[in-house]
């Protein structure tokens, strides 16, 4: 990456000419136009083969946002296709930087987690041990990344939801049983107040 000249591409973000992220074997270009990106590209592709590495042309995809005009690029005849979303580094992604999706996402992950422990919480009575199991596998799960979120309320309530449904599910307790202790508690509290003598 250090050997191509692309001093000159990308786009300016507060002084500084930003033309690629990388993350491990996850890499994205970022261009003004598609012209600059299939330079780009093409360069990226050649250093590659001279290492010994092939880019797979099957994953490779580009999003525009709608300053850009349609336009088809490829790359040794192969078509780049386009894509509304894609998911870097474990979170979704899109052009119109909505995070419903994503938010969604991260819902199937919590109840997925639970889903690869629920034996272990079936097969246990101590509520620290599933409070830990929940912690550990459950939580992450569903927060993965969530440092980059902008969440308006309705989005934390979403998330509370969840995080409680799970959290019932793990200690058995079902929202009737809530009422019902709840009824249960309140009709103790009338009996205490009936019992009371008026001395006090």
């Amino acid at each position: 990456m250090r050997t191509l000249e692309w001093d000159n591409m990308g786009v300016k973000i507060d002084g500084w000419q930003v033309h690629h992220l990388r993350f491990a074997d996850e890499i994205v270009l970022i261009t003004p136009d598609i012209s600059q990106v299939e330079r780009m590209l093409a360069d990226f592709d050649k250093a590659c083969g001279k290492i010994g590495l092939r880019l797979n042309l099957k994953k490779t995809m580009f999003m525009k946002n709608g300053l850009v005009s349609f336009a088809l690029f490829t790359l040794n005849g192969t078509n780049i296709s386009e894509c509304s979303s894609c998911v870097y580094l474990g979170r979704e992604i899109n052009m119109m930087n909505d995070l419903a999706p994503e938010l969604s996402r991260r819902k199937r992950a919590a109840w997925g987690a639970f889903k690869s422990i629920e034996d272990v919480v079936k097969k246990t009575k101590n509520t620290r041990l599933r409070a830990h199991l929940f912690d550990s596998t459950v939580l992450p799960a569903l927060t993965h990344a969530s440092e980059t979120w902008s969440l308006r309320k309705q989005n934390e309530r979403s998330l509370s939801v969840i995080e409680r449904a799970v959290e019932r599910t793990m200690l058995g307790v079902s929202r009737f049983a809530q009422v019902r202790d709840g009824i249960r508690s309140s009709e103790r509290w009338a009996g205490h107040v009936m019992r009371m003598n008026d001395n006090r």
